[in-house]
């Protein structure tokens, strides 16, 4: 038996008028994406050739150059710093200040309560040189105190103290801001301790009798200038005084007694315009 012929198999892909057709498709995304490629590089081309020159550093901005005037025209509107200090000077030959006093005193020998007093300080300086004046002052205080237990329940009864005291001044450290005074005042006080005890003796409350005894201040002055005449005062002392007394068992043998009361005054100085 003979194999019979084998048939012959013919196999097309696409038929013959479509050749060129399959052609144009196969080579198409070869152009396009060369063509894409070519667009893209004249694109790029372009626009490094268009692109603007590198802006100069912000630190150069802004800034004149060498001989410019930076002033605006028409500034009306300037601010001009007036120094209130630029005129203090310590060369005035007189000052005199006024301010609230305060002292604390003790109105009897044995009294266990003391007494806070408010007035007025009025101080005067003479100055002969940089550093040295001759200082004088006057101060007031009124106000109550505790009275010691008595029959006659006599509560809180008004009393009143003035100094007057003159002495050394010395000018410390100072600028135009303000100065530290130094200065050591004696004198006198008047203790006023019978006003108001309807007649009756001072003893019978344990106070001094009204008198006159030896003071003196120790202190002196912080001093803040606010101009070249005007100056915020605070003056602080200790001021030391020595009433007598014929009864107690805290006096000294010489017949008085010697307190240490803490004395503050605030106010204002006027510096006199002559110098020395």
């Amino acid at each position: 038996m003979q194999p019979q012929p084998r048939e012959k198999l013919t196999y097309r892909v696409v038929p013959h008028w479509a050749g060129l057709v399959s052609l144009v498709v196969m080579r198409l995304p070869v152009r396009f994406f060369a063509s894409l490629a070519v667009v893209v590089c004249a694109g790029i081309c372009a626009q490094a050739q268009s692109a603007p020159a590198p802006a100069q550093s912000s630190s150069t901005q802004g800034v004149p150059a060498p001989g410019t005037d930076t002033q605006t025209p028409g500034n009306n509107g300037a601010y001009v710093s007036i120094d209130p200090l630029a005129g203090v000077r310590y060369d005035n030959r007189y000052d005199l200040s006024l301010g609230m006093a305060y002292a604390h005193i003790k109105a009897g020998p044995i009294l266990l309560q003391g007494a806070n007093l408010g007035g007025l300080d009025l101080t005067g300086s003479y100055w002969f040189s940089k550093h040295w004046a001759v200082e004088g002052t006057g101060r007031g205080y009124f106000g109550t105190s505790g009275a010691a237990p008595n029959s006659l329940n006599i509560m809180g009864p008004v009393v009143s103290q003035y100094l007057f005291a003159a002495g050394p001044e010395w000018l410390g450290p100072h600028n135009k801001h303000g100065a530290l005074i130094a200065h050591v005042l004696v004198g006198g006080a008047y203790g006023d301790f019978e006003h108001d005890l309807d007649g009756n003796p001072p003893s019978t409350v344990g106070f001094y009798n009204n008198q006159v005894a030896p003071a003196a201040l120790f202190g002196g002055h912080f001093d803040l200038n606010r101009s070249a005449r005007w100056v915020f005062r605070i003056t602080p002392d200790a001021i030391f005084t020595r009433y007598s007394s014929d009864y107690g068992t805290n006096i000294t043998p010489s017949g008085g007694r010697t307190n240490w009361n803490f004395g503050l005054s605030v106010g204002a100085e006027y510096k006199f315009k002559k110098k020395r």
